[in-house]
């Protein structure tokens, strides 16, 4: 199949303006999180009294201490018994609302989480069928898990870690300053240097967060192609070669790991070195001040517990700001993907196709029409030339041709996977660049050389893509057609048998007989095979254009095949060679022309 270069982004390109663009991807999950703003008011209020009431036991050990006295005999044991039980209290009450607003803010994330899973699912279901030849399946799947697992953490602990450090943050000030005005001078010249230090930081090492996950992604995407093509592997014997190069993008990946994290650490000790060296200034000037008589000792013990608290979160946020800007970047590449270009939408008054007479919309009996088609995957390189080609209804059309004529790339033009660059594709003399894509491939029903088959059963495999409910009759009558009922009944639970990756020995001919019977059991008027017969041998080969000339009685099919014999019985074959129809008719006529296909066949079937 022709496609367009498989490429990787450059995740780890440094974007100008990042600040505007970090204000953007916060504001996008900012509307995630909308969706469960109820939720995240009454974490707000948990947060709040929480650590509000974890902030009156400080005050509280203050005002114990001071109970106690300095001199012998002096101590109060009834207040201080007093202010022990209302600490424990307070301390208690927050324990529990803490733990309360911990369970809320996981079920939030969750829900958060599964609609953007959803969104993204979503969204790939309606992409161009070209994103998916430029990007490599481990590299989205990666998106779908790692970058949204790294959001989760974020908006299930980060988040909450935030609110509470806000809160405590400014209740510590508030209960300082009503302690001593004077000593919270100290925190005037130390805080200012945490927060410009931690900032300086967070700026210069946020592209290697982006690199991060784009190096995972690249990873991922390398380690799914090797693992899905293990028996070509093998089979050349290129086991060497792919640890060779695994090891080499996985050295990536570590050092891109390394690089983020060492430099990210660097953040926690600097600023808790700060924060350190400002509660030894306030236990000095603190000490100074009691002495003086400006201050009780159980006020010197409660601005020293609060500035403990004051300074705590300031620690902990450069922890914070790391995982928020993995989370950013795992966000970014997230949202990169929602903002890639869908499938353009119907028109409005788009032309339906139906199968049947009686539904509104234009009935599809089987004629298709191609006019002077041009088309490329990437503009540089054209691969449909000035492409003509007009099939009636009930016609068997066959394409053939070399590797890389095109034949394939004109059934996707067939079903609107693409559109051409310039001609028409019409469908009962209705333009298709102008019909629902829907109601388009709808009218096709496909058996691709690629053989595809979900974890299910047998039976759902055989029906699947129907647009009604099939009996079990209808699912047999088509496996018997297609020459694999016999397998299917010789398996331990028949048709209910559960077809999975690990599961049924099933061989990759059986695979696309079953195929074929999915196939047959719709009532699609157009039928495509593209190399449906690649993977059976001679004597099932038989049986099974024999069963297909039964099935396409009346409906009009494509036929792509390499081998001549199972094109000779079409009402038409059209020879693609570098993308254009150089001859075109019946076999008899085309053998008797004597020109490329007389060539094709005699390399074929004479010695």
């Amino acid at each position: 199949m022709n496609r367009g270069p498989r490429v990787t982004r450059p995740e780890d390109t440094v974007v100008a303006n990042q600040s505007k663009k970090k204000l953007k991807v916060l504001l996008r999950l900012g509307k995630y999180m909308a969706h469960f703003k109820w939720g995240y008011l009454a974490a707000v209020a948990l947060s709040v009294c929480s650590n509000l009431l974890s902030l009156i036991g400080p005050k509280l050990s203050g005002e114990a201490i001071d109970a106690i006295g300095t001199q012998p005999g002096q101590a109060n044991f009834e207040k201080i018994a007093l202010y022990c039980t209302m600490m424990l209290g307070a301390y208690l009450l927050s324990s529990i609302m803490a733990y309360t607003l911990q369970v809320v803010m996981i079920n939030l994330s969750r829900g958060i989480v599964k609609k953007m899973r959803e969104d993204i699912f979503a969204k790939l279901m309606r992409m161009k069928v070209g994103y998916f030849d430029v990007n490599q399946t481990g590299d989205i799947i990666s998106r779908i898990s790692y970058d949204i697992d790294t959001i989760n953490a974020t908006l299930s602990t980060d988040l909450v870690q935030i609110a509470s450090s806000l809160v405590t943050v400014i209740g510590s000030l508030v209960m300082m300053i009503s302690i001593s005005p004077t000593l919270c001078l100290v925190f005037a010249v130390t805080v200012p240097m945490s927060i410009l230090v931690s900032t300086k930081m967070a700026n210069k090492f946020r592209p290697l967060f982006r690199a991060r996950s784009g190096k995972l992604g690249e990873l991922n995407g390398y380690a799914e192609e090797c693992l899905s093509g293990q028996k070509t592997v093998r089979a050349y014997s290129a086991e060497p070669a792919m640890i060779e190069r695994f090891a080499g993008k996985n050295k990536s990946a570590a050092d891109a790991y390394f690089k983020t994290d060492y430099y990210g650490t660097m953040v926690g000790p600097t600023v808790n070195f700060i924060n350190n060296i400002s509660l030894a200034l306030v236990s000095v000037f603190g000490s100074l001040l009691y002495l003086g008589g400006g201050i009780s000792i159980g006020d010197v013990s409660s601005f020293v517990l609060y500035s403990r608290k004051f300074s705590g979160p300031i620690n902990e946020s450069a922890n914070i700001i790391n995982e928020l800007q993995s989370a950013a970047a795992a966000a970014e590449r997230v949202f990169r993907l929602l903002d890639e270009t869908e499938e353009s939408p119907d028109d409005e008054d788009a032309v339906v196709f139906t199968k049947s007479r009686t539904d509104p919309g234009t009935f599809v009996t089987g004629r298709v029409d191609l006019t002077d088609i041009n088309f490329g995957y990437t503009p540089e390189k054209q691969i449909i030339h000035d492409l003509t080609m007009n099939v009636k209804p009930g016609m068997t059309a066959a394409i053939v041709g070399p590797t890389g004529a095109g034949k394939t790339t004109i059934i996707n033009l067939l079903m609107r996977f693409y559109d051409p660059d310039s001609g028409d594709i019409k469908l009962e003399g209705k333009d298709i660049a102008h019909a629902n894509r829907k109601s388009v491939r709808q009218s096709y029903t496909m058996v691709l050389q690629d053989t595809w088959l979900f974890s299910g059963t047998i039976a759902d495999n055989i029906a699947y893509g129907s647009p009604r409910d099939v009996t079990r009759a209808e699912i047999e009558k088509a496996a018997k057609a297609a020459g694999i009922h016999s397998f299917i009944m010789g398996l331990p639970k028949g048709y209910d048998t559960i077809l999975t990756d690990e599961g049924v020995n099933i061989s990759k001919g059986q695979k696309q007989l079953l195929t074929i019977a999915r196939a047959m059991i719709s009532d699609a008027p157009v039928l495509i095979l593209d190399e449906a017969t690649s993977n059976v041998d001679s004597m099932t080969e038989m049986r099974i254009q024999h069963a297909m000339n039964e099935l396409m009685e009346g409906r009009t099919s494509f036929v792509i095949a390499h081998r001549l014999s199972t094109v000779r019985s079409a009402d038409v074959i059209f020879v693609l060679r570098d993308g254009r129809v150089i001859e075109h008719g019946s076999h008899d006529e085309l053998m008797a022309q004597k020109g490329f296909y007389h060539s094709l066949h005699n390399a074929q079937f004479v010695s």
